[in-house]
């Protein structure tokens, strides 16, 4: 039976505060932890931050599950619940509050001085962001399921559909097997196809680029399809001009893997190293990238995006860094003499299913194709003779019914 006070729970009015913090301790042991408005570690995601480490999580996928932890901590310690108290009511009343309320309007990390949006305009939380955090409160209720810290039910539940019968009882062998565990408030991500840059836009952008490093940079990013951080944790002694081939280490997996690369790109990456003999580190474990400006420091990901968002922004663009990983699978995918398979170990998918969203046409391509067939329609439509009338016929009357001279 529900309580008065859950009947009663006015979302619209529901002020969620930015208390608390995730904190990067810079112990390996454990790279962040989530405090409460007094500065108090909580420890039950602590313990589940031991749990995903122990499975062999990055700490770029602590930091992100704790993003979607604090966010769910913030709404409880706003309506007053703790969270071995939650549930299926409050977790049903935080995907609302996500779906409806939306982003605190905040200024920027980067722009301080910029105003925050009204309220007014404040964009609701997107559905693939709802759907990561959906999952994650999920695992983390699950953990303490299991572990017997925590609330005897979890309060994000699977789809009432999943429960009571066998996975892909019904599936049909013609189709792909989908993932029947979704959870009941999971959001619909609608599928989108990636968005790849123009040749003439990249060129644009290209041109815009100040510095040696940025073009090589630049260069690795289009010909390798690496991801942005994945190209950044190349080492000097990873080089290999010879076969063409740079390592680097996957995201996911962690594994090192030599990656081919375009020829320009070894060129601008010499002219880069030639630039920089003797003003950094030399070793075959040394950072290959590294800043332009005193003092020398390996470059990092926010550095790097933050180059690109100049030449980008210099160019007019509209491009991100990590669409250069998806015109890079575009132009391997495009290409007839290169498997599918190829590009899939190149891009490190674990899934063919994956890289097949690059066969999709992309949208620049689509529409000059079909611009064209309509200007060569109309060009036919002019070339076409209108054949003239059959002797006998009045002038008169095929002007009433065709208008204009016959």
């Amino acid at each position: 039976m529900i309580e008065d006070e859950e009947l009663q729970r006015d979302l619209a009015t529901l002020a969620v505060a930015p208390v608390g913090e995730l904190q990067a301790t810079g112990d390996g042991w454990l790279p962040f932890r989530l405090v409460d408005p007094a500065g108090v570690p909580v420890e039950a995601v602590s313990v589940f931050f031991h749990d995903l480490q122990a499975a062999g999580r990055s700490e770029a996928t602590l930091r992100s599950y704790g993003m979607d932890l604090l966010r769910w901590f913030r709404f409880l310690w706003a309506i007053g619940v703790g969270w071995e108290r939650a549930g299926r009511v409050e977790a049903r009343d935080f995907c609302r509050w996500m779906q409806v309320a939306g982003k605190p309007a905040r200024a920027h990390w980067r722009h301080p001085e910029v105003r925050p949006a009204p309220a007014a305009t404040v964009v609701p939380y997107a559905p693939s962001v709802r759907a990561h955090a959906e999952t994650v409160l999920r695992g983390f209720y699950d953990f303490h399921l299991d572990a017997g810290s925590g609330p005897l039910m979890n309060p994000f539940p699977l789809d009432r559909a999943r429960r009571g019968r066998r996975a892909h009882a019904h599936h049909n062998p013609m189709e792909p097997y989908r993932d029947e565990r979704t959870g009941r408030y999971r959001p619909t991500v609608p599928s989108r196809v990636p968005r790849a840059v123009p040749d003439a836009e990249f060129n644009e952008i290209f041109a815009r680029l100040p510095s040696h490093r940025d073009r090589a940079l630049v260069a690795f990013y289009i010909s390798t399809g690496a991801r942005a951080s994945e190209l950044l944790s190349a080492t000097q002694g990873g080089v290999d001009p010879g076969r063409q081939l740079i390592a680097v280490v996957r995201k996911g997996s962690r594994v090192v893997q030599e990656l081919p690369a375009s020829t320009d790109a070894f060129v601008w990456l010499r002219l880069y190293q030639a630039q920089f003999e003797g003003l950094v580190p030399r070793g075959r474990r040394q950072p290959l990238w590294w800043t332009v400006r005193a003092p020398l420091t390996p470059l990092n990901y926010h550095a790097a995006h933050r180059i690109f968002e100049r030449a980008v922004a210099a160019a007019g663009s509209a491009a991100t860094l990590h669409a250069l990983r998806h015109t890079a699978a575009y132009r391997m995918a495009e290409d007839p003499h290169l498997p599918l398979t190829d590009v899939q170990f190149v891009l490190g998918h674990a899934l063919l299913t994956t890289t097949q969203i690059y066969v999709t046409p992309r949208q620049e391509a689509v529409v000059r194709r079909v611009l064209a067939h309509h200007a060569q329609q109309t060009a036919k439509a002019a070339e076409r003779v209108i054949p003239s009338p059959a002797p006998g016929y009045r002038p008169e009357t095929l002007r009433v019914l065709f208008g204009g001279a016959p």
